[in-house]
């Protein structure tokens, strides 16, 4: 038994200093040495009579069999972690992760309805600023996540789309002294762009044949949130995601002056582990989610995909 349980310390040793590539950082995550870490790194390799890293220089590069072991390891102690979180925390709560203008935008009231309707499962929200939104299930706090993407997830993950994004330009109704302008007023426009690659306002002058339109110009911002907020207050013109804006359009808060929402191809998607023991949780949240996103039904938004 003796031998088992030290067995069991290597193969931890391995798969924390895997992730890391490094015996230092592996070893200030599991309050040991370097020293001890790499003993157990070699205890292994003994025992398995292959060696599981290449040791060239301060950076540590896992080997084929270090590769296949550490896949399996990182899955295998993710089992184990979840059965003891089950008796260690509120086994029929689900901790959330989602992008901050999600969470401001839409998330928070959908959340708070929720609330209203199923109290035997809580949500423990984490609002994140994510310049690309991604998530590791095996090494971070959480049940579920939301993220913008593509819907190529991995295959140990279930997914479902809650909805699909849709970009549209938008500004205070006293920006633009035309309601419908020609596209070429844009030029003298100041642009605010939601994201430091500026990719939103690309992504929606290219549907409209429009790239000869330069986007150098304009206000820089970290988040959608940022974005809309400034074309609120009439500092320029903005590209958003139509749902997430919906409620300021509703409200007069927005316009649309040029009246074409282009779909990217992505979508907000709500991701979760397949083996996770609270998939009957995240299926009742995700099906009330659903049911939560307001409908694309903006009266003169003419919908192109791209």
């Amino acid at each position: 038994m003796s031998e088992r349980i030290q067995a069991l310390h290597a193969l931890r040793a391995f798969e924390v200093a895997s992730r890391y590539g490094s015996f230092t950082r592996a070893a200030h995550e599991l309050a040991l040495t370097q020293g001890a870490v790499s003993h157990h790194i070699k205890t292994l390799e003994a025992l398995f009579g292959c060696d599981l890293f290449e040791r060239r220089g301060p950076k540590l590069r896992l080997t084929e069999h270090g590769r296949l072991l550490a896949q399996e390891l990182k899955v295998g102690f993710k089992i184990i972690e979840n059965a003891c979180a089950l008796l260690r925390q509120d086994r029929y709560g689900v901790r959330l992760k989602a992008p901050s203008t999600l969470t401001v935008r839409w998330l928070l009231r959908a959340l708070d309805g929720f609330k209203k309707v199923d109290n035997s499962c809580s949500v423990q929200l984490s609002s994140v600023w994510m310049d690309i939104d991604a998530v590791d299930f095996y090494s971070e706090p959480y049940d579920c996540a939301i993220l913008l993407g593509n819907g190529r997830f991995a295959a140990d993950v279930e997914s479902l789309k809650l909805f699909d994004e849709w970009l549209v330009p938008v500004c205070h109704p006293s920006y633009l002294e035309q309601a419908r302008p020609e596209l070429s007023v844009l030029s003298s426009c100041e642009f605010l762009h939601p994201s430091p690659d500026r990719r939103d306002w690309r992504r929606w002058l290219a549907r409209m044949d429009a790239l000869d339109i330069s986007i150098d110009q304009g206000q820089v911002f970290d988040t959608l949130d940022q974005g809309i907020s400034a074309a609120q207050q009439g500092l320029g013109i903005s590209v958003v995601d139509l749902v997430l804006a919906s409620a300021d359009l509703a409200a007069g808060n927005l316009v649309t002056p040029f009246p074409h929402a282009v779909a990217t191809g992505d979508g907000y998607y709500m991701t979760w582990l397949k083996a996770s023991p609270k998939a009957h949780q995240m299926q009742k949240l995700r099906d009330y989610l659903v049911a939560q996103v307001p409908p694309l039904s903006h009266k003169d938004i003419s919908y192109l995909y791209g």
